[in-house]
């Protein structure tokens, strides 16, 4: 795949290099991961208006009250999914702007994403078009059914956060594959939480305390 890195300003590599050493610091050790945060243009997956925080440790509005992920929630996420065993495919609850897409898209086969605002469904996929990143697929419906159709998928990744994880994803999981999740507890408070298919059960692990919008149901014109 390709990256256009050109057109905005403050897109120099050393912004990136300077980003992807804070993110080394604050513990992400997988050195794919990192690489290809380097690599994938964040300013051109924020408002125009933020282009020159993109390369900042902060999550930004992308419109329709939605956010894109702080970079290192980015890449802990997707170091937690690669790690414990090959990922070939992934499915992605969530699309946004399509920024987390692109990330793992430099480092699986194939990345199936799905996002519940028609517009920034429509968006993303122009833009990851745009950037010729070919194997990523975006689809508008509701997150919570998954993508049936192109299951079972070797992880799955929620980039908002449900009270509990969807059945209905749980079961698209191929053996050994895992799902990584922000979920939401009683007291309001969220827990980054990565479920493993074993033989007979989905191992449930508790990571970092995490900050997503919510997960909602349905899908939006």
């Amino acid at each position: 795949m390709a990256f256009d890195i050109s057109g905005a300003g403050l897109t120099s590599q050393r912004a990136r290099d300077r980003l992807v050493k804070q993110l080394s610091e604050l513990g992400i050790r997988n050195a794919a991961v990192l690489e290809a945060i380097r690599q994938v243009p964040r300013h051109l997956f924020v408002e125009e208006a933020l282009v020159h925080r993109a390369y900042e440790n902060i999550a930004l509005p992308i419109g329709y009250k939605q956010t894109v992920s702080q970079p290192y929630i980015v890449a802990r996420m997707t170091e937690t999914l690669l790690d414990g065993g090959p990922v070939r495919t992934v499915l992605e609850i969530g699309t946004g702007s399509g920024y987390q897409a692109a990330v793992l898209a430099h480092r699986v086969e194939r990345v199936y994403s799905v996002e519940r605002i028609h517009a920034l469904s429509r968006s993303a996929r122009e833009l990851l078009s745009r950037l010729r990143i070919n194997n990523v697929s975006v689809r508008h419906g509701d997150g919570a059914e998954g993508w049936p159709a192109k299951a079972p998928f070797d992880g799955i990744l929620l980039t908002a956060a449900p009270r509990e994880v969807p059945h209905e994803l749980l079961v698209q999981l191929a053996p050994g594959g895992r799902l990584v999740a922000p979920v939401e507890g009683v007291d309001g408070r969220q827990q980054l939480v990565r479920y493993t298919h074993t033989e007979d059960a989905f191992v449930r692990d508790l990571l970092d305390a995490v900050c997503f919008v919510p997960m909602l149901s349905g899908s939006e014109q």
